[in-house]
């Protein structure tokens, strides 16, 4: 159990790692149009609302998750 436990965790955070990887990917190629010495104020706000949004979109995922192992019978 406890083993299956560590299995059940690990995976879960090498999903947690691969939805930031390609909300990382995605928010690149959302919203920066032309790499330069630094942003604009337009990419910073696409890149400040695409963050924002995947945080929230994270909580609400981790909330989930909880519920889920709460609902669990031991």
């Amino acid at each position: 159990p406890q083993l299956q436990h560590f299995i059940e965790v690990e995976t879960q955070k090498q999903r947690f790692q691969q939805l930031v990887h390609q909300m990382t990917e995605l928010c690149w190629e959302k919203c920066m149009d032309k790499p330069g010495p630094k942003l604009d104020s337009r990419a910073e706000a696409c890149f400040v609302n695409c963050v924002e949004r995947f945080i929230d979109t994270s909580q609400f995922i981790l909330n989930r998750l909880e519920q889920t192992q709460k609902s669990k019978p031991v």
